[in-house]
């Protein structure tokens, strides 16, 4: 309880310094920080008000045609007259409904989360919500119009792709951690050559690979949808660096809790599920979260595969004869949607460690 108290009484006094007090503490505490603190401000003034010009004051927000745009800022009317394409690539006019009843419902569920405490129940909801979704976006049940991926792009792509491999990956990672810490040596052998394979391969050629090898296996006459492959491709790559990440969680675990499930009569299986794995999951919720994040951002890749993501819309829209040059304004644009969403799982990330903090303070 006295150490309790000491810490108590040792932080206290911080939040009463005040603003002047903390800026010299942290901003000019030494020569080296003085002049560093004097340079990232020099920095931000030469990038911000600049940008804040072109991008707000001076920026074209109205008008349907680039003739509009005419006072030499940003032209957002390119952004505003393509952004079906960037949201939803060459998905038919007509049926974009379904993706944005698809999205209603996503926030419903996320809503319905914040109340409902059974796990069992949300993981039920959850695997309606994936198959209704499919229904929805894909069609060709109950009178849906079938939408081939081909015609998938845009944003939704990215999303799709990029969900997919995080939940996909998620459980496969799980095994192979497992599987890396058996004492069966195939099973170990097995998977440390499928974790140091992957991991000595860039995605650009998993994606290849996917994409051109994979169907050369096939029997004759047999075949899969382009994004099923590359799918399949993400899937299998994320799940190696997963795999290592939950090892290393693995790892962390002291002994003593081996040791302790043991005692108790706990088999294999409920040892590792319901004692190791939770602990060793709470110490790797930084680093998952970080490989979650560069997989977001390594979806623009599909590119190479025929796919149009995000970030190919834009090349694609910006190629369009009555909106040459406006390459500039849809790379910010996707630019804020990327920081958006990778700063997002950041925050949530930073949430769940809190949550699942059992540290004594």
């Amino acid at each position: 309880m006295a150490i309790f108290e000491q810490k108590k009484t040792r932080t206290a006094p911080s939040n009463t310094q005040g603003i002047i007090p903390w800026i010299r503490e942290n901003l000019f505490s030494s020569p080296l920080n003085s002049i560093m603190t004097f340079l990232g401000i020099v920095f931000l003034y030469w990038i911000i008000p600049p940008f804040v010009q072109w991008a707000y004051i001076d920026a074209n927000f109205s008008g349907t045609t680039r003739e509009a745009c005419t006072s030499g800022g940003a032209c957002w009317v390119f952004v505003k007259m393509k952004m079906d394409m960037f949201m939803y690539g060459f998905y038919p006019q007509n049926e974009i409904w379904r993706l944005k009843t698809a999205l209603g419902l996503f926030i419903v569920l996320l809503v319905a989360f914040k109340f409902i405490r059974n796990y069992k129940i949300s993981f039920l909801l959850l695997n309606i919500y994936f198959l209704v979704a499919f229904i929805l976006v894909n069609g060709g049940f109950f009178g849906l119009e079938h939408i081939p991926t081909d015609k998938w792009g845009g944003l939704m792509l990215t999303v799709v792709v990029a969900a997919v491999g995080i939940i996909c990956s998620f459980p496969i990672g799980i095994i192979v951690a497992f599987g890396r810490a058996s004492d069966l040596p195939i099973i170990r052998s097995i998977c440390i050559t499928y974790v140091e394979f992957i991991r000595g391969v860039p995605l650009i050629t998993i994606l290849f690979m996917s994409s051109i090898i994979l169907p050369l296996f096939f029997p004759e006459g047999m075949t899969f949808d382009k994004l099923l492959r590359a799918l399949i491709g993400i899937t299998l790559f994320q799940a190696a660096y997963v795999a290592e990440i939950i090892r290393g969680g693995l790892q962390s675990i002291s002994k003593g809790q081996y040791e302790a499930a043991d005692a108790v009569g706990l088999s294999y299986w409920q040892k590792m599920l319901l004692v190791i794995l939770p602990q060793a999951l709470k110490v790797a919720i930084p680093n998952l979260v970080g490989a979650f994040i560069s997989l977001f951002q390594d979806t623009t890749l599909v590119l190479i595969i025929g796919l149009f993501d995000l970030l190919a819309m834009v090349r694609i829209t910006a190629a369009d004869s009555t909106w040459l040059g406006m390459e500039t304004e849809g790379y910010v644009f996707v630019t804020f949607i990327f920081w958006a969403f990778c700063f997002t799982m950041s925050r949530y990330s930073q949430k769940l460690e809190r949550q699942f903090d059992t540290n004594l303070r």
